[in-house]
């Protein structure tokens, strides 16, 4: 069961900003504290230190204990919680939305990246605690990007009316998502233990918040993680001088405004654009955003209307209807949690690097941003048929038209090399453009125009061409097209498109154990991991 390292930038599937990042680019520095190396963990370490209260730790504490009193812990789940009161424990954290049954692959991946980050650290700083995180985006109010999962190529659903935090949400309904999804799986002692997984999680608790949490500490409760539900009364009053700035100066929106200037000036994407409040006010059954008109603020689609900042959280003493966008619940979670590191997709480590500044303006430390590892599982059956076509997994990370021109010119028995032909074309269209540009200038429009139309007829030949070889391999080519689109379904990476009950159901317990092993943080590289 070997592994194989791919250079991120060889993968095809990662966007600018984060390729940048990983090549330590001067245009990308301006936007992240420090690179995720194991070296700079002792500055982050420092600068936490510093920062990060007692006080603090007791309420992070006391508010876990109460989270976990409904579900059986594991004893090392148990001694990290312990562990944070300590002023030498530290954190490393992960966050995902509350996806039905986790919902993408790379779920796993994620939290796999913080537990294996949080064992090297322990080897380089032993002096130290370092507990595995992950926080449950309970807050979150978009149901439609959570109600379903993939399994075995079949989308499972959960069909019902939803609004507000859908961590409040309660489990009805899911009794029928429970029949589908155990009529799709076999009849292996791993199906049933999968079963047997969804029916405690999402049939024997009240709300998904709750079935979520035991969900991950069945699946990880072993390896020490620790599940945070931020949608949390006494960590939410930890936030309040905070979100009191960001309703009084609308400090977000000023910096992360400031900042996405500077991230297209360096030519990148802007992945999330600020509100000039970004707090939501959570109800019974609403999440809806908090706006300042004139001296007042008001709570969008409903009548609640404050004069003043203060008044929000006058008749509360805890600050349960709070809730931070995209762009403050970072923060967030960074006040009450003595983190080092957040490890996230592409595109959430984007969106954090357009946050920097704002940190700096709450006197808050920004964390090291880790992009979490990213995989291809390969069974052997498939590692045999690659084998058979005389390809190399790697391969594979072509796109189709490309795999499949490779493979096929490198059959052919037609020798005929159409890039050569492309650059003694432009050379010979550079020789007539110098010699236009001796006599008679006038002519280098016609010159480029007939460079342009000699080359698209090149391009032209050469599809006709590589068609007509393509019919001739013609099963050749089907091969190679079903096996790709069944390492890259709907021609992304699977860890995006399948569940990790498509794995569950044949390995159980074992394919978490193998991540474990085959995937580490750092170094930053794409892996593909051999069944």
């Amino acid at each position: 069961m070997e592994s194989l390292q791919i250079p991120y930038k060889d993968t095809g599937y990662f966007s600018k900003i984060m390729l940048d990042y990983l090549e330590e680019k001067e245009s990308i520095k301006p936007f992240y504290n420090r690179f995720p190396s194991i070296e700079n963990f002792e500055a982050q370490i420092e600068e936490k230190s510093q920062s990060y209260s007692n006080a603090t730790r007791k309420t992070l504490v006391n508010a876990l204990e109460n989270q976990y009193q409904k579900i059986d812990i594991s004893k090392e789940t148990q001694q990290n919680i312990e562990n944070l009161v300590l002023s030498t424990t530290f954190t490393i954290t992960t966050g995902h939305q509350l996806n039905l049954f986790s919902g993408p692959l790379y779920f796993l991946y994620k939290i796999v990246s913080v537990i294996n980050l949080c064992k090297q650290l322990k080897q380089t700083y032993p002096k130290h605690n370092f507990v595995p995180i992950y926080w449950m985006a309970s807050e979150d109010h978009d149901f439609e990007e959570i109600q379903y999962f993939n399994f075995n190529a079949t989308k499972v659903s959960w069909k019902r009316e939803a609004s507000g935090a859908v961590g409040r949400l309660n489990t009805q309904g899911l009794d029928e998502v429970y029949e589908q999804f155990s009529a799709l799986l076999n009849s292996s002692d791993y199906a049933n233990e999968l079963r047997d997984l969804f029916k405690k999680a999402y049939l024997e608790h009240s709300n998904l918040t709750e079935a979520s949490r035991y969900l991950v500490n069945a699946l990880f409760g072993k390896y020490g993680l620790v599940v945070v539900d931020g949608d949390d009364k006494d960590l939410k009053y930890l936030f309040k001088p905070y979100a009191l700035q960001e309703l009084e100066e609308q400090t977000s929106f000023k910096n992360v405004t400031k900042t996405n200037v500077e991230l297209e000036n360096s030519d990148y994407n802007i992945q999330v654009n600020p509100r000039e409040i970004n707090l939501f006010y959570i109800g019974d059954g609403f999440r809806e955003r908090i706006v300042k008109e004139n001296s007042v603020y008001k709570v969008l689609n409903t009548d609640l209307h404050f004069s003043s900042a203060e008044e929000l959280f006058k008749n509360s003493d805890k600050l349960e209807f709070v809730s931070g966008n995209a762009l403050l619940r970072p923060l967030y979670q960074e006040v009450i949690l003595p983190n080092l590191c957040y490890i996230g997709g592409g595109g959430e480590l984007a969106y954090w690097m357009q946050l920097k500044s704002t940190f700096a303006s709450f006197n808050v430390p920004f964390p090291v941003l880790l992009l979490r590892n990213s995989a291809l599982l390969v069974s052997e059956k498939q590692q045999q048929k690659a084998t058979k076509l005389g390809l190399d997994l790697q391969d594979f990370f072509l796109s189709q038209n490309d795999l499949i021109k490779k493979k096929v010119n490198e059959l052919s028995t037609v020798n005929f090399d159409f890039e050569s032909k492309r650059n003694q074309l432009v050379k010979t269209f550079k020789e007539l453009e110098d010699l236009t540009n001796q006599t008679d200038k006038s002519f280098i429009g016609a010159v480029k125009a007939q460079q342009v139309k000699q080359l698209k007829g090149l391009d032209i030949l050469e599809k006709r061409l590589l068609k007509a070889e393509k019919k001739k391999m013609y099963e050749l080519v089907t091969r190679i097209e079903i096996l790709q689109n069944d390492l890259f379904p709907n021609h992304s990476l699977e860890e995006r498109q399948r569940n990790f009950s498509d794995y569950y159901q044949e390995y159980g317990s074992k394919i978490i154990d193998l991540l474990l092993k085959k995937l580490n943080p750092i170094p930053l590289k794409f892996t593909v991991v051999k069944l």
